[in-house]
């Protein structure tokens, strides 16, 4: 059939799912309550908007790409991906949500949006001039538009090539392949600087250079599982009656190597910041590793481990049902991923939060516990002057006792914090992100004594397991008691929609995969699906592998 027809079962099954994931976000918004600041109704808007918007992004990638190429073996299905580019507009839509409460400060989803915290802090302060709700807002904006204007001309010269029969010259041809070379160092440069922004930026002190690449890889396996999953569904109605078992068998090869390269990213990002056991770069896998190792090891195990053994053998990219069925987990895998990527460092914010309102509250009543300090501060004074004029940093923990007298239960021993501000007197981070408060007055050569890299309770990648395990609650007890870098000292609580994802999750990414499949539906019933005079039509036709 040379046009998709949106039947109303399809319509109802797509807005039923989209009625789910409303109803699913709604009660996201309200289950934690104040205490929570909404944090987990904006983690999963977030996530799942980012998902989105990327394969949005990225299908319109694999457009720009093949054609720059000279490929023509995706053309009897390219309609599925320009459909795909124009949810960019939608996502845009999601992205203003975000934005507008960036500005009203209707969530805390970024540490650099506090401006209290900024000035504290001197990695975020340095980090100040592209880590803002102006960098976020307009950037968001310009790029996310100027990707839909260059890919809906693609679409509009696509949908005009049908109509014209008379072009002997391929002149539509050689039109959209101008804008793809446009879009593609566009796309290169500028998606790497949002996703910094929207998904890197949660953790605010920590930075990978390889990261853009990784999330990127990600977004693409996503997409590619989901254009084969469509067009499986789109071949069972009767539509896509030349797509033949060749051009799966080349998508399963993309959805194979792809993950094979997402992979190596990985273990690459894994590796590298492992191996150079630089605080300031462990810290982002300590804290899944410790307080998230189901999260951390599931992520691994679907999105390399199943489509490495299902999909190596040729044959299983000839196959409906196991193409199928290894796209569908792949495809869950990288929003498990997406997963992995935001709501640790989220749920990190949400604790410091806590603890520094409840830090204030106990100022306003006169608690000189609050912040770690009990009623014999003082009298040590004297002898911690003296450490650091040693070259010695001491944690305020040290100081810490019970009324019998007994050391706080808090090791001091293994407190760990980063050391990513080395400038000449700046200190490390800021209470909460870094490290204890007497290093903020500490000198370089102190502070080089504090962050000795050849003292393992300092720097220790595989110090992951602490044998006590904390709710978030009695967790801000501990924060305030260190004062500093908290991730590595103790095991977070199970938390739904946190630790793993839960039904408040699943189904709100199931309203966004309907509100995603009900749109490119839309539009894939607006154009003949097959692009009747594209000049690659016959080699899709008869490709073979």
């Amino acid at each position: 059939m040379e046009n998709f027809v949106f039947s109303s079962r399809a319509k109802t099954t797509n807005l039923a799912l989209m009625g789910v994931g409303l109803i699913c976000l709604i009660i996201s918004y309200f289950v934690d309550g104040g205490e929570g600041h909404h944090m987990r109704f904006w983690t999963n808007f977030l996530h799942n908007s980012v998902f989105f918007l990327g394969i949005a992004a990225l299908a319109g990638f694999a457009l720009a790409a093949f054609t720059t190429a000279y490929a023509g073996w995706f053309v009897q299905f390219k309609r599925v991906w320009e459909s795909f580019s124009t949810f960019l507009l939608p996502g845009l839509f999601l992205m203003g949500v975000i934005i507008v409460g960036l500005w009203l400060h209707s969530h805390h989803l970024y540490h650099w949006n506090d401006d209290a915290a900024v000035l504290e802090d001197p990695i975020l302060s340095h980090k100040s001039s592209f880590l803002n709700k102006y960098w976020f807002t307009f950037g968001t904006i310009a790029f996310v538009g100027l990707w839909y204007f260059l890919l809906g001309k693609m679409r509009n010269i696509s949908l005009a090539e049908d109509r014209d029969d008379n072009d002997t010259n391929f002149s539509y041809y050689r039109r959209y392949k101008v804008y793809a070379a446009i879009f593609l160092p566009i796309f290169g440069f500028t998606s790497a600087a949002m996703i910094w922004q929207w998904v890197m930026s949660i953790d605010s002190h920590w930075y990978s250079t390889m990261f853009a690449w990784y999330a990127s890889a990600s977004l693409f396996v996503a997409m590619t599982a989901l254009t084969i999953m469509l067009l499986i569904y789109l071949k069972s109605r009767g539509y896509f009656t030349m797509v033949t078992a060749e051009h799966f068998h080349d998508l399963g090869k993309y959805l194979f190597a792809i993950s094979i390269f997402w992979t190596y990213l990985w273990f690459s990002q894994f590796m590298l910041i492992w191996y150079a056991n630089v605080g300031e770069e462990t810290i982002y896998f300590r804290e899944r590793m410790q307080n998230y190792p189901v999260l951390f090891w599931a992520n691994l195990a679907i999105n390399f481990v199943l489509p490495f053994f299902v999909l190596m053998r040729n044959d299983t990219k000839r196959k409906m049902g196991t193409l199928f069925f290894a796209s569908a987990f792949v495809f869950f895998g990288h929003w498990l991923d997406f997963f992995n990527m935001i709501k640790p460092g989220a749920r990190l914010t949400l604790i410091e939060m806590a603890a520094h309102e409840e830090g204030h509250a106990g100022a306003d009543h006169g608690d000189t516990a609050v912040m770690g300090h009990d009623e014999h501060a003082d009298e040590h004074e004297g002898d911690e002057t003296a450490a650091l004029a040693a070259g010695e940093v001491v944690s305020e923990g040290d100081n810490l006792q019970d009324p019998a007298g007994h050391d706080d239960a808090l090791d001091n021993d293994n407190i760990h914090f980063d050391a990513s501000a080395q400038d000449d007197n700046v200190p490390v981070a800021n209470e909460f992100r870094g490290g204890p408060p007497e290093t903020r007055g500490v000198g370089p050569n102190e502070l080089a004594t504090a962050t000795d890299r050849t003292d393992p309770d300092v720097f220790e990648p595989n110090q992951f397991i602490q044998e006590e395990h904390f709710g978030d609650n009695e967790m801000i007890g501990h924060l305030e008691a260190a004062g500093g870098h908290s991730e590595a000292l103790h095991t977070l609580g199970f938390k739904s929609g946190y630790t793993l994802p839960g039904l408040l999750e699943i189904g709100t990414f199931l309203g966004f995969l309907g509100g995603f499949l009900f749109f490119v539906m839309s539009k894939l019933s607006t154009a003949r699906l097959e692009p009747k005079n594209d000049p690659y039509l016959e080699e899709s036709i008869h490709h073979h592998t």
